[in-house]
């Protein structure tokens, strides 16, 4: 387990580094991608799977409609052709490095609290330990909007789905008036 949440890690990070390495928009957003559904996979390898698999339905859908409409609206065909990703690389690099360097102050510096028993070496699971903080959290985000949300989505789903038809079929409609087939 630690191997494949050692491997999976290394390739969210190498596929995030290749994004500002990338020579195309295309190409950077099929790596965002893979850095994304490897750190899912990670969530799902931690037992958190309604979050992995959240994190893998948006990211996927998302990625696509950014290559949907960089197809449709770039003069760049399909976001293929090179061009530099990066702009003020030197000051983005310092960036980088200050926030990577109090990001990781704060790993080592900030006390993590310790669920009650753990401390003297107690039980750590069940109702003696209190509870659950993730579920404490959940409950507290969605209450009883838990319908709400889940008729949320099909509804931003629907959405995508009719905006991608729509633009489908304009531009189909577009090629046949040229006579281009």
């Amino acid at each position: 387990m630690i191997a494949l949440v050692s491997a999976l890690g290394a390739v969210a990070v190498v596929t995030g580094l290749l994004v500002f390495t990338a020579d195309s928009m295309a190409r950077a957003t099929f790596l965002l991608l893979g850095s994304f559904v490897a750190v899912a996979v990670v969530l799902i390898g931690f037992g958190l799977g309604y979050l992995g698999t959240v994190v893998i339905l948006m990211m996927t859908i998302e990625m696509m409609i950014m290559v949907v409409f960089m197809v449709m609206l770039m003069m760049n065909p399909a976001g293929l052709m090179p061009m530099t990703m990066v702009h003020n690389r030197r000051g983005s690099w310092a960036i980088a490095l200050v926030v990577f360097g109090l990001l990781t102050a704060g790993v080592w510096l900030v006390p993590f609290p310790v669920r009650a028993g753990a401390a003297t070496g107690g039980v750590t699971s069940g109702p003696a330990a209190g509870p659950d903080a993730t579920v404490a959290l959940g409950d507290a985000l969605m209450g009883g909007q838990m319908l709400t949300m889940m008729t949320l989505g099909l509804a931003l789903l629907a959405t995508i789905v009719g905006t991608v038809a729509v633009a489908v079929s304009r531009r189909e409609g577009r090629a046949e008036r040229r006579g281009i087939s």
